[in-house]
């Protein structure tokens, strides 16, 4: 067999792999249409492969929180007031973002537009109480977290890990002790190993989404898809009713003007929807700020590059939306108590997705199930996530333009 033979038989794979991510996944979704209509009620057992991708973003999920917090708070420089204010600014953004996405969701109602999903059963607790749930996921163990996908327990344990190895990696650091490099370059290691095996699973959720979109035509017709397009729209107005308030803050805490930032900053918020990853639009966020908006060195640093490790408005808002719109198509409702259950899960999740790829898919399934919702109906989302990913994108790096806006006051550097 020469080498031309050999290259003819393997390109329709390397095609494949060549396209984006979004083709892959559209190209899914129009044979799943095609194949439910085809072969209607018998297309039901092609939802397996959705459901394996789930299972196995489940199984990583909490590791890759874990390690991802860490390495965060390893390799971020946060001192001093300037730090502490940092924080404020980010958790602050993350409530409001939060709390717009739930508002529209309860307004809209988008999963009640459609046909209804089949109800879980028993396999939705009714869990009331906010303060005992919070209880609960305290690690009784190290382990227990990972094991039971427990995000505010892994959280916990990421944050206390995460704050330990820094303060004895800085004490070695100035006695001149080199001990701490050898664990600092495992935790790098192993955060990067985590992030191919999720690489992995994200290459084959085009598969899920063919066959979760084949055997829901087949099945219930096209009638869920309905919902779908409602919750697309209700997505995108609670981010642009974000993106509002960004500005309302920039025009009112910032010596800058909200038309300048936007005209600025421009290039990174294509970036962003372009690459749907706020870690790469980083260097580009900075540039803008500082040569195009005009920023201090510090607010420019501290916003767009280490803001951008815990920053993930857009991802926490569309987590939360994802939860109400997915308990509104099995006809659920979430009590007051649960949706803060959602709010304070998203938060806390949200601290470990910046940076990753499909961030809000990867921590959605820890989402779910801290409010007891079965985390197989996440595969609907698949087939829309691609898109809202890159909104959610860009309304991430839009926070951290926010925020260094703000770091920088309300009096211009001078010239």
């Amino acid at each position: 067999m020469d080498q031309r033979t050999v290259r003819v038989k393997r390109r329709p794979l390397g095609s494949w792999r060549g396209l984006p991510l979004y083709l892959r996944i559209l190209i899914g979704f129009a044979l799943g249409v095609v194949v439910g209509v085809a072969a209607g009620p018998s297309a039901a057992p092609l939802a397996t492969p959705a459901r394996l991708v789930l299972r196995l973003l489940g199984a990583i999920a909490p590791a890759l929180v874990l390690v991802a917090v860490v390495h965060a708070l390893l390799n971020t420089p946060l001192q001093g007031r300037v730090g502490a204010r940092l924080a404020g600014l980010l958790l602050l953004n993350t409530l409001v973002a939060i709390t717009v996405g739930l508002l529209v969701a309860n307004i809209v109602k988008p999963g009640r537009h459609g046909a209804p999903l089949d109800a879980p059963g028993a396999e939705m607790a009714q869990r009331a109480d906010p303060w005992a749930q919070l209880l609960e996921n305290i690690p009784a163990s190290l382990l227990k977290p990972l094991v039971e996908n427990q995000v505010i327990g892994v959280i916990f344990l990421a944050l206390a890990f995460g704050i330990a190895l820094r303060l004895v990696r800085d004490r070695q650091a100035a006695a001149g002790q080199t001990d701490y490099q050898g664990l600092e370059g495992a935790i790098n290691t192993l955060y990067s190993v985590l992030i191919e095996v999720l690489h992995w699973v994200i290459a084959i959720i085009p598969f899920g989404v063919f066959g979760i979109v084949a055997s829901i035509v087949g099945t219930k017709g096209f009638g869920p898809f309905q919902s779908l397009g409602w919750f697309v729209a209700a997505v995108i107005l609670a981010l642009l009713l974000q993106a509002a308030y960004y500005l309302a803050r920039i025009r009112t805490g910032s010596w800058v003007r909200p038309g300048a930032v936007l005209r600025g900053v421009r290039d990174a918020l294509v970036m962003a929807f372009s690459t749907a990853s706020s870690t790469a639009t980083m260097p580009v966020t900075y540039t803008c700020l500082r040569e195009n908006v005009g920023l201090r060195e510090e607010s420019a640093s501290m916003g767009a590059l280490v803001g951008a490790n815990f920053n993930n408005d857009g991802t926490a808002l569309y987590e939360a939306m994802s939860a109400l719109f997915i308990a509104q198509m099995i006809g659920v409702d979430l009590s007051l108590p649960q949706q803060l259950m959602v709010v304070l899960t998203s938060v806390v999740a949200s601290v470990g997705a910046a940076g990753i790829p499909e961030a809000g898919l990867v921590t959605m399934t820890l989402v779910f199930t801290a409010v007891g919702l079965p985390i197989h109906y996440i595969a609907i989302l698949l087939t829309v996530d691609w898109f809202l990913d890159r909104c959610r994108t860009a309304i991430n790096v839009m926070g951290d333009v926010n925020v260094s806006c703000l770091l920088d006051g309300r009096t211009p550097p001078k010239r």
